[in-house]
């Protein structure tokens, strides 16, 4: 596996933009700025960027309730995705979507989904679809371990194995189904050993390490393109908030974000690493800091002004139109 150092630094810059992005959203919604319900992604962003820096345009990807580090990775305007948080009518949604429906059909990016497990049968139907087109697209769906014990799940994994699907499953177990420790609520050894038992290549990687999750995903992504059919990325990581905003968190321990922040920051892991074997100044991820800083300031900025829909928006875009 080798990256150049474009590849690299865009790497950087990704991962980056979902950590400022979120680290944004818990203020503004601690503060009432934002109205709904809020999944945050802090803390697990070199699994989103690892996998989807292998994917197109045309790729496929369905989020979870806590998309907003997925669509980032997938390419979605940053400006179209505070807008919906915010509600505004310039939102990807109009507004009408918020946290947990962001999506962006023409980039791939089917919606994060507040049906947990909902994503595993859209890339069925994505990646049956690129099948028969036969243009060499794959479908991904990302769950997390809560989502991995759901039946819509295993029949998904059952299918694709059966038709042969270009799709690939990434398990995001970060340790907890909402308060329920994936340690004690996942049966067997793992959601990769499950996979097997279904048929599918599974392996287990560091979901913190942007390197093992790049190398990880790259082989199973090739390996659907070339019709080898599908597989299985069970990513162990830990996110930094609760499950939701609001969450007290009282399932976890005292200290224990505190130290996952201190020792288990795919950030830091990425600096030390590129910088210490001379491929990456430190200088160029400093300046991309503070563009990305700039951004998301302005991000913000523009969605607080962007008006709100109205009383006209509220019966359109109920029934998909064909004509």
């Amino acid at each position: 596996m080798e990256l150049t150092k474009k590849e690299l630094l865009e790497a950087y810059r990704v991962m980056r933009t979902i950590r400022e992005f979120e680290e944004r959203v818990h203020v503004e919604f601690a503060q009432g700025e934002i109205p709904g319900f809020v999944h945050l992604y802090t803390g697990e962003e070199a699994c989103a960027t690892g996998v989807c820096m292998h994917l197109s345009r045309d790729d496929y990807i369905a989020s979870t309730h806590r998309g907003h580090g997925h669509c980032i990775a997938k390419g979605v305007d940053v400006h179209g995705m505070m807008a919906e948080l915010f509600g505004r009518r310039t939102g990807l949604c109009g507004g009408k979507g918020g946290s947990m429906h962001v999506a962006d059909l023409e980039l791939g990016m089917l919606g994060a989904n507040g049906i947990v497990g909902g994503g595993p049968p859209l890339i069925c139907g994505t990646a049956l679809a690129a099948k028969r087109r036969k243009q060499g697209n794959v479908a991904v769906a990302f769950v997390g371990d809560g989502g991995s014990n759901q039946g819509t799940t295993f029949e998904s994994l059952n299918l694709a194995k059966i038709w042969n699907l270009p799709a690939i499953f990434v398990v995001e177990d970060n340790g907890y189904a909402e308060a329920t420790a994936s340690s004690w609520s996942i049966g067997a050894e793992s959601n990769a050993v499950r996979a097997r038992g279904f048929g599918l290549p599974a392996v287990e990687v560091d979901g913190h390490d942007f390197f093992a999750v790049y190398e990880a995903a790259q082989q199973a992504i090739q390996r659907a393109r070339q019709g080898g059919g599908p597989s299985l990325l069970d990513c162990h990581l830990r996110r930094y908030m609760g499950h939701f905003e609001g969450d007290a968190q009282t399932y976890r321990g005292a200290e224990e974000v505190k130290n996952l922040r201190e020792t288990r920051d795919c950030l830091q892991s990425f600096t030390q690493r590129v910088t210490e074997d001379g491929t990456v100044e430190l200088a160029e991820l400093e300046a991309i800091d503070h563009q990305v800083a700039r951004l998301i300031e302005d991000v913000v900025t523009q969605a607080k002004a962007g008006p709100e829909p109205d009383a006209s928006d509220l019966l359109t875009d109920v029934y998909a139109s064909y004509a």
